[in-house]
């Protein structure tokens, strides 16, 4: 038990601990009502890798060929999650072929000859509805072969987890862990024998959350794209099994999906990944199309907000620009300093990006990757627009966001295929007496956008704060960059004596970069934090750097194709992204 856990979040685990062993009590179902149908998709090369003994989760890689996954050494919690919540059986149902069905069934028996009575840090109600559907989906290959004594097992343990989730979901987290918990109530519910008595109370629940934590525009507290995308397709898997099963569908679950479609749409590149904000990726290959189907929707949102984001396309070019305040609270976990950030894409090639979450490679890449900097805007030196404050309740470690901009405006305006954005966020207020104004325009065919930063004072009270900040500057000015985070796949080199940047892509496309009003233009190095990779990728940014001396400082900035960079490229081949592991599963070299 760490340590540094409260006496409200022991107490928890206490309970949920005694509330699994009396779980086991009640008759254990013996059948399933229907045969069970995988609905999670898994990734190939990540299955190979596990039967080949590379064990990545959390950003962490443990090789050890032949061994019982649960006699690994776990590195923390995210490892400890990723372990007992069984995402990982997607991955060897993705192989399918003889040792993936054992390695499947070794593990899962495994943990149920050591965790079963309530044992272990699997007892947690999110992890439970997590794991409850992997267990239901992948049924078929895990009793495949097995003896009557060993399908007992197997039906024990899902009872059991069934009884500790209709017992304990209301402990779960509000947003995703409580969808994972009622969710996987309701599947497991409808699923096995005797269970259906739990259905009602989780439909009940499942409506409340979907009124409660998924807003009139589509969105979540959290403002996470991928942890929206993870609720929307519990929401599609609930649905599918209650159709299934002859039930009614609620009209609250059916609006919630409807709400949410249109806004992961609005929140997807042109390369299929969704942006990458709030401790967001960009998803898992093929999720977001299969879940987009799954639920019949075919709504698109125009104009407007989603989730707080703006999407803006002209031509071939879009952006997706962070145009709202960041969370607060317990939704801001997770949350980024990224207010004005944006990331753009052109045709199916992404060009400027944010660094992304640096959850999976531990705690400094996880304060790293929330801070300003790292994402595609205007950052003051030492101040990130939003601070990290204290760990949150019941034995959270992670930092909620504190001194979040209070006031962010958003102005959208399109004519004939252009766009322009004027957004402002304050920031910087109460600490400097500074806000952030931020124009980007393009043309009607998206081959030129013009960017303005701006640093100024609203008020005599803010010129005040200016002035005293300066003081302690030394009359010097206040330190400030402007940072375009590039994608990996962006080759770029400084021209023209240093005034500009070309940016070429591997669709053949040439961006030009040039700016006016900044002290300097560097190109420098630079991270992509991409979740499932064994270290985070190198990349690069172009950097303006000036110092604010008056009350207001501005700088420009012109993004443009080259003029021998047509309106259309043939650009079909996407080579997938590498998670450092050879096509025989053994460990690569690791970029960095």
């Amino acid at each position: 038990m760490a340590s540094g856990q409260t006496w409200t979040a022991r107490r928890t685990r206490l309970l949920n601990q005694i509330h699994a062993r009396l779980a086991g009590r009640p008759a254990p179902a013996t059948a399933f009502v229907s045969s069970p149908e995988p609905r999670t998709i898994g990734q190939y090369a990540k299955g190979r890798q596990m039967i080949a003994g590379n064990f990545l989760f959390a950003g962490h890689l443990i090789e050890a060929p032949n061994t019982q996954i649960w006699d690994i050494a776990p590195e923390d919690a995210p490892f400890v999650d990723a372990l007992h919540g069984f995402g990982w059986l997607d991955d060897l149902a993705a192989v399918g072929d003889r040792k993936a069905a054992e390695r499947a069934q070794d593990w899962v028996y495994g943990w149920i000859s050591r965790y079963e009575k309530g044992r272990g840090p699997g007892w947690t109600p999110d992890l439970t509805g997590r794991r409850l559907i992997r267990w239901i989906n992948h049924a078929v290959l895990l009793l495949r072969g097995r003896d009557k004594a060993d399908g007992d097992r197997f039906y024990r343990s899902l009872s059991r987890q069934v009884v500790f989730l209709s017992r304990r979901w209301r402990t779960a987290a509000p947003g995703l862990p409580r969808f994972e918990a009622v969710t996987g109530l309701i599947y497991a519910g409808l699923s096995l024998e005797g269970m259906s008595g739990h259905v009602q109370p989780a439909i009940r629940a499942l409506e409340s959350d979907c009124r409660e934590d998924v807003d009139a525009e589509g969105g979540i507290p959290s403002r996470n794209p991928e942890e929206l995308l993870e609720v929307f397709t519990l929401l599609t898997w609930a649905i599918a099994a209650l159709k299934e099963a002859g039930e009614p569908v609620p009209q609250s679950v059916t609006d919630a999906i409807s709400r949410i479609a249109p806004t992961l749409r609005a929140l997807r590149h042109s390369d299929g990944g969704l942006a990458r904000f709030h401790g967001g990726g960009r998803g898992l290959d093929g999720r977001l199309d299969h879940a987009l189907a799954n639920s019949g929707v075919k709504a698109f949102h125009h104009g407007g907000l989603h989730m707080g984001y703006a999407r803006v396309t002209a031509g071939r070019t879009s952006l997706i620009v962070d145009a709202a305040a960041p969370p607060k609270g317990p939704a801001s976990a997770d949350a980024h300093a990224s207010t004005l950030a944006f990331e753009m894409t052109s045709g199916r090639r992404p060009v400027i990006v944010n660094c992304g979450s640096g959850a999976s490679f531990g705690p400094e890449w996880r304060r790293a990757g929330r801070a300003t900097p790292s994402h595609s805007t205007l950052s003051i030196e030492g101040y990130s627009s939003a601070r990290l404050g204290p760990s949150g309740h019941d034995g959270d470690p992670r930092e909620m966001l504190v001194d979040v901009p209070e006031t962010v405006v958003c102005e959208i305006q399109e004519a004939g295929g252009a766009f322009k954005l004027q957004l402002s966020h304050n920031g910087w207020q109460r600490t400097h007496g500074l806000t952030h104004g931020r124009v980007i325009d393009s043309t009607a065919d998206g081959r030129s956008i013009l960017g303005e930063e701006i640093l100024t004072t609203l008020s005599t009270a803010d010129e005040a704060r200016f002035d005293r900040m300066l003081d302690g500057f030394q009359l010097q000015g206040i330190p400030f960059s402007v940072r375009f985070h590039l994608h990996p796949d962006v080759q770029a080199d400084l021209d023209m004596g240093g005034t500009a940047v070309s940016l070429a892509l591997k669709s053949g496309e040439v961006w030009i970069f040039r700016q006016e009003g900044a002290s300097d233009m560097l190109l420098e190095q630079s991270v992509y934090l991409e979740s499932g990779r064994l270290r985070p990728r190198s990349t690069k940014q172009v950097v303006l750097t000036g110092v604010a001396m008056s009350y207001a400082t501005r700088v420009r900035w012109s993004l443009a194709k080259a003029q021998d960079t047509p309106d259309v490229v043939r650009d079909y081949a996407r080579s997938g992204p590498s998670l450092g592991f050879g096509p025989d599963g053994r460990a690569e070299e690791p970029e960095t």
